[in-house]
């Protein structure tokens, strides 16, 4: 029986690598990855091709015929590119077209948010989603919970600080909006059943874990870590201001990734944290599948049992093998409490070679 070609594009970032994970783990797949020719020889991308992944040479910024070369005899395109490579996979699609590639996934992976002004991020999405759809190209859209690695505050003594990207200290509003988590290593797993499913071909599926409140997930830490945790809540009206300042000031210049980072921050607050929706009821209003009802036979991994490694001392970090560039660290401090949004989106790599190794 012959194996399913994918290829992933952004291998060695975050999400890409679960993705990659996931599809290792199951031998139906055969996993190829599209690298610059420049970076081949880079750590992560060896360390793919030891586990198996095969390595296709190609700049995504390349022309659509050496795009469709890469992708001859691939049969799923899985894009993981960066917030500021949106548009970079619109020539990715029309090689894909070309190329006859049989499913496009396209960079989802954020939490569910409706578009049209909500979140800059999720605009920017849509548009590369209908582009796929102008050229008939068979798709399947995934997004995921608000990461179980990014959902926790910081313990007084330090305990968890080995696992975080930054103290994540901030409680919108009033703590009791519901909002979907999705473990960043399950990710990979649900893709590695998506792909494959012809009920998800040309649909959105939400991809999550569990639904929880901040004050729920600070009332669990506070039980398993047997310390009090300060709660500092941030009104309504602090993240629409947020907002307000942060669209008038990335409006004023030429587009320019660093300066969009406090737009990410501020919309996520607002579309997940104010507004609600981050949540599988709104999910399916917008017409999601619910990958629980998919796949109920998938067994997440335990909020509770993950917060318990991070106290005992064994969860995995993520983001830990980047550097954030002295410029960034100078315009935005990491002691920022909402710095968790920034390296979500934004990651600590100070080359430009985030294009494919950004989430």
């Amino acid at each position: 029986m012959s194996r399913t070609r994918v290829l992933l594009v952004g291998a060695a970032g975050e999400t890409g690598g679960s993705i990659a994970n996931g599809l290792l783990e199951n031998p139906i797949f055969e996993v190829y990855a599209l690298v610059r020719p420049r970076s081949v020889q880079k750590p992560a991308i060896v360390s793919l091709q030891e586990r198996g992944v095969q390595v296709r040479r190609c700049d995504l910024r390349g022309s659509e015929e050496s795009l469709a070369e890469a992708l001859t005899d691939i049969d799923i395109v899985i894009s993981c590119v960066g917030p500021a490579e949106q548009q970079d996979q619109i020539p990715l699609a029309k090689a894909a077209k070309k190329a006859g590639v049989k499913r496009f996934v396209p960079c989802g992976f954020i939490t569910v948010a409706p578009p049209g002004g909500i979140m800059w991020l999720r605009d920017e999405k849509e548009t590369v989603y209908n582009h796929i759809k102008q050229l008939w190209l068979p798709y399947t859209i995934v997004d995921v919970g608000w990461w179980y690695q990014l959902s926790y505050p910081r313990l007084e003594s330090g305990r968890a600080d080995y696992a975080m990207t930054t103290a994540n200290n901030e409680i919108v509003g009033d703590g009791n909006t519901r909002t979907a988590l999705t473990d960043l290593r399950d990710i990979g797993r649900y893709i590695a059943r998506i792909i494959v499913d012809d009920r998800t071909l040309n649909r959105m599926v939400f991809a999550y874990d569990t639904v929880l409140t901040q004050n729920q997930i600070y009332d669990m830490l506070e039980e398993i870590s047997e310390e009090k945790v300060q709660r500092n809540y941030i009104p309504e009206e602090t993240v629409y201001t947020r907002v307000l300042a942060a669209r008038q000031s990335s409006e004023t210049y030429p587009f320019d990734p660093v300066k969009f980072i406090p737009r990410y921050l501020a919309e996520y607050q607002l579309s997940w944290g104010i507004r609600g929706d981050n949540n599988p009821e709104y999910a399916k209003y917008l017409g999601y599948l619910d990958a629980k009802e998919l796949y109920p036979d998938f067994r997440p991994t335990d909020f509770r049992q993950y917060l318990e490694t991070v106290v005992r001392g064994t969860a995995k970090g993520i983001y830990t093998d980047r550097t954030i560039s002295r410029a960034q660290q100078r315009e935005f401090p990491r002691t920022e409490s909402s710095d968790s949004l920034y390296t979500r989106i934004f990651p600590r790599a100070e080359s430009s070679d985030s294009l494919y190794m950004s989430r």
